[in-house]
């Protein structure tokens, strides 16, 4: 069952995230470039902007990350134990037939025979 304003809300989320949001990211970032090549605005401006465009596209994963870390380390207490990582198993053995005497793995159709 899908709830009516949640189905809003996504819709507004897919409409302002969408290619809406992204035409006018990509107008901003342009303008911001041309007024950095005529010398019209400082670097922190500049960098203000490219940050903003960063956060609001990113802006569902940080909150995912903040939630899903915040839910993780709810009423957990990490203890000595928990934090040893598992034992790796060793690698298999090395093969015991050795390669003929006169074997060259170097050795290609440049290097003429001996």
């Amino acid at each position: 069952m899908t709830y009516p304003i949640a189905a809003a809300l996504y819709w507004m989320q897919s409409v302002l995230l969408g290619p809406i949001a992204t035409t006018v990211a990509l107008i901003a970032v342009a303008s911001i470039g041309f007024l950095m090549l005529t010398g019209r605005i400082d670097i922190r401006r500049a960098a203000q902007v490219a940050i903003g465009c960063f956060i609001i596209f990113g802006a569902s994963a940080i909150a995912q990350g903040i939630a899903g870390g915040a839910n993780s380390l709810e009423g957990q207490q990490v203890s000595a134990a928990q934090a040893i990582p598992p034992q790796v198993s060793p690698p298999p053995p090395a093969p015991t037939s050795l390669p003929p005497k006169a074997y060259d793995p170097y050795a290609g159709a440049a290097v003429p025979p001996q």
